[in-house]
């Protein structure tokens, strides 16, 4: 018999044990790095707020020029996210990916000349383009390795750079700035951007030489495991586009947009609200502040990683999806209820949080259901694109209703959001296809 027969088994325990053994070997090789990778891109993000204090100093940023370059890095990676990933599928995953990360690591350490407004906008824009392409393109990375039923566990673990950066970014960037400051002549500000920026280019090279853009490509994998892998994935291959021009035509794409734009919206509102909402609550050490802030995150960290194990095992992703969208809506409102009662609004705060990052992995296991070859590559871009918007609007939205009609607003956002997914999302719990396939010598 030729080695690419294939003999399926029947589904016993042990394969089952087997193939969990696999994933598991699997996402510990590529999953750690990609984290890694995650939470420097958030970093970034991050430390620019941190840094604007001293960067007024030294060179006379205004609040309002603050304000533009913060922004205009959102610009730049919305026009290059699509043409990035388009890129990733011809190019290669490992390959652009690796790109993506040296650059914008380079361009975040260039920040350190930023010594005018000019300088300053220019920077912040060229980091938007060259950041442009990370998330979606692990997105997409993951669809080549991944069925569709093992992928919220997967970006469950890797969306957790989120509340990890949180918690301790804040803390990282201040002690840079604080300790820093004079050391070889540079500020505090400049050592920030060197000191965040030269791990990511150390990062995209380690990323180049240890991964692979295939299983089948992969030497640490043995013949049989590629076999599993490729027979879960050509499982779920019926019935996808594959065209990105199917994406663009496609109204469920249209659909998932909109779904990220009203939750991610929700979150940013509440990552950049968060500390005066403590404050109002009578918090008014700014150390206190800090801290505290930090465990609505921890909370949502552990919620995320219980709700997509549970999703996995029950195969319910529509209804935890839309579950955790509306128990964020209701954390959400009860926190603008409670503002000024420390202990309750924290947990409110903390419940809401953790209904929007348990959906997030749910949600992002949406696209490879649909999409493969370049309209998922495209598609996955075109989504994450288009909910970089979210990072404004959750802001304005607060910042011109007003706190209480704000946070209202947002509350209404995120129960919309979980209407929406509910409706998406295929009503069919996923097959596991055979669990085991055996190549006969």
């Amino acid at each position: 018999m030729q080695p690419d027969a294939v003999r399926q088994t029947a589904v016993d325990p042990a394969a089952s044990a087997d193939e969990d053994r696999l994933y598991r070997k699997v996402m510990l090789r590529i999953l750690p790095l990609f984290f890694l990778g995650f939470v420097f891109s958030y970093l970034d993000r991050v430390n620019i707020s941190l840094a604007k204090l001293p960067m007024s100093r030294d060179f006379g940023l205004s609040d309002h020029a603050f304000a533009i370059g913060a922004s205009i890095f959102f610009w730049g990676y919305m026009l290059l996210e699509v043409p990035s990933n388009l890129l990733l599928q011809r190019v290669g995953a490992r390959a652009w990916i690796a790109r993506i990360m040296v650059t914008w690591g380079l361009v975040s350490m260039l920040m350190i000349f930023s010594r005018s407004q000019t300088v300053f906008y220019s920077l912040r824009l060229l980091l938007g383009i060259c950041e442009a392409g990370f998330v979606p393109g692990v997105m997409y990375y993951a669809n080549l390795w991944f069925p569709v039923r093992r992928q919220s566990g997967m970006f469950s673990l890797f969306l957790l750079a989120l509340p990890t950066a949180e918690v301790i970014g804040g803390p990282l960037s201040g002690l840079i700035l604080d300790h820093m400051a004079g050391v070889g002549g540079l500020h505090g500000w400049q050592w920030l951007f060197l000191l965040e920026g030269l791990p990511t280019v150390l990062l995209g090279v380690v990323i180049y030489a240890l991964l692979r853009d295939r299983p089948q490509d992969a030497e640490w994998l043995t013949p049989q495991e590629k076999t599993v892998i490729a027979t879960n994935l050509a499982s779920e291959v019926h019935g996808k586009s594959h065209r990105f021009m199917d994406a663009l035509k496609s109204p469920r794409i249209y659909l998932l947009i909109a779904i990220m734009i009203l939750f991610n919206t929700g979150f940013y509102g509440l990552v950049f609200w968060i500390p005066t909402i403590l404050q109002n609550a009578g918090v008014l050490n700014s150390g206190r502040i800090g801290l505290l802030t930090a465990v609505p995150f921890a909370v949502g960290g552990a919620a995320m990683l219980l709700t997509a194990r549970l999703a996995e095992h029950t195969g319910k992703h529509r209804l935890i999806g839309s579950a955790s969208a509306i128990v964020a809506a209701v954390g959400m409102f009860a926190a603008k209820l409670l503002e000024g009662q420390l202990p309750l609004a924290l947990t409110a705060l903390s419940l809401s949080i953790a209904g929007v990052l348990s959906l997030m992995p749910i949600f992002w296991t949406l696209p490879g259901r649909l999409l493969s070859g370049s309209a998922a590559a495209g598609g996955l871009a075109l989504i994450n694109s288009c909910g970089s918007l979210s990072g404004v609007l959750g802001v304005l939205i607060i910042g011109y209703a007003g706190m209480q009609l704000g946070m209202s607003v947002l509350a209404a956002m995120l129960l919309l959001s979980g209407v929406l997914l509910y409706a998406a999302y295929p009503r069919h719990t996923l097959q596991s296809p055979p669990l085991q396939a055996l190549v006969a010598e």
